[in-house]
């Protein structure tokens, strides 16, 4: 079965992309589907490329065992070709994003993350914590891992994914 490849975007990779990216790898190695699932991340800015996850969404990330890693990249147009599925962090990721597609097939990989997140339906951003305190962080990856939980389920419903025993 060919491999589902999924990028998170974000402004500047540096918080919220490299967290759901980190929250996803961490799933998926829990639950045996590592094999099935491709992730990565990026930002639709450049400021930040080479950087590492920022020190604060890393300690949240170990607070809670999941290793942020990696550098800050920067989503290009050929990355479309790359990848099923492109999860946008807020609605401005996602407009920056279509506008960005080679053609409508690529815009339609584009979706915003919390569409899955049952929790909380009425909100389509995940909230960028960088310019506040750890509570921001806090917050951030407890939306996320709602959020990458129902794109989990969401994966499984629609045949996208296998279970290793399912």
């Amino acid at each position: 079965m060919p491999r589902l490849r999924i990028c998170f975007v974000c402004l500047g990779n540096i918080c919220r992309s490299p967290t759901a990216e980190a929250v996803l790898r961490r799933r998926i190695d829990d639950e045996g589907l590592a094999n099935m699932i491709v992730v990565e991340s990026a930002g639709t800015g450049d400021w930040h490329v080479g950087d590492a996850p920022d020190p604060r969404a890393t300690a949240e990330g170990r607070r809670r065992g999941v290793d942020l890693v990696g550098a800050s990249a920067q989503f290009q147009e050929s990355d479309f070709d790359r990848f099923d599925m492109i999860l946008a962090m807020d609605r401005s990721n996602y407009a920056d994003l279509r506008i960005l597609a080679p053609h409508d097939a690529a815009a339609d990989k584009v979706r915003l993350l919390r569409e899955f997140e049952a929790a909380d339906p009425g909100e389509f951003d995940v909230p960028d914590p960088y310019y506040g305190g750890a509570d921001g962080f806090a917050h951030t990856f407890d939306v996320v891992e709602r959020s990458i939980a129902g794109l989990l389920d969401h994966l499984l419903e629609s045949d996208r994914i296998h279970p290793p025993n399912g």
